[in-house]
């Protein structure tokens, strides 16, 4: 009497160490592949009654938030009057941002089009799915480009003398020389070294989208020049 074998599922492109098993279905038999699931917990009530508790507790914080915080509200608007500086909503900051910058073509098309091109597109392509270290392999070859490329960007940005975009950029490039010279294995160092390209891509343009929206929300004032957050122009 043959004895039951557990096929389990998984993905392997070495044949000789994991050979491909053809099964051929006909009308009375079928193919059952089993596989182990890990540990799972229901939507209700483990999800649902977390995402209440923040609920709850964003909706106290913005209430006692108001309690003690006036909201910046101006005057009313005056159609004949056009306030100096005009900002936009804050989440559109970071453009009005650059394009103190760069030339408007390039601050308010060509940019703000690249970032949509790429979220639609890197979805479509197999971007680090792994998620490999950066310095994982060939680790003095990509340290070199990376280098390069940082000095390329900030020679670029220096040009422009766009320094709310540079502040971040040395900031972040200097967490990842230092996590590349770093020999821990443990800390935040030694978590630097694990994460992947795509981590510090997207902690650079999360770092700079953040400076650009604080510095054009507390910092501009009238023709968008520096003002300090207590002066009389700033909001």
């Amino acid at each position: 009497m043959m004895e039951k074998t557990k096929i389990e599922s998984g993905f392997s492109s070495d044949a000789k160490k994991e050979p491909r098993r053809i099964v051929f279905i006909t009308r009375n038999t079928s193919a059952k592949v089993k596989d182990d699931r890990g540990p799972e917990l229901m939507t209700y009530p483990h999800l649902l009654v977390r995402e209440a508790i923040v609920f709850e507790v964003l909706i106290i914080a913005m209430v006692v938030l108001a309690l003690f915080w006036d909201a910046p509200l101006e005057q009313l608007a005056n159609p004949l009057l056009t306030p100096n500086p005009a900002k936009a909503p804050w989440y559109f900051l970071g453009l009005q941002e650059l394009l103190h910058f760069f030339p408007p073509f390039v601050a308010g098309i060509l940019i703000p089009t690249l970032v949509l091109i790429a979220l639609i597109v890197i979805p479509y392509f197999h971007v680090n799915v792994e998620g490999k270290p950066l310095w994982g392999e060939k680790a003095s070859k990509r340290f070199a480009i990376a280098v390069g490329v940082t000095l390329a960007l900030l020679l670029l940005l220096a040009i422009f003398d766009a320094w709310t975009i540079i502040v971040p950029t040395v900031l972040v490039a200097a967490l990842l020389v230092a996590s590349y010279y770093s020999k821990a294995s443990s800390g935040w160092m030694g978590s630097l070294r694990l994460k992947p390209l795509s981590w510090w891509v997207m902690t650079w343009f999360i770092a700079a989208a953040l400076c650009l929206t604080v510095v054009g929300t507390f910092f501009r004032g009238p023709g968008w020049s520096w003002v300090w957050p207590w002066g009389t122009y700033a909001g």
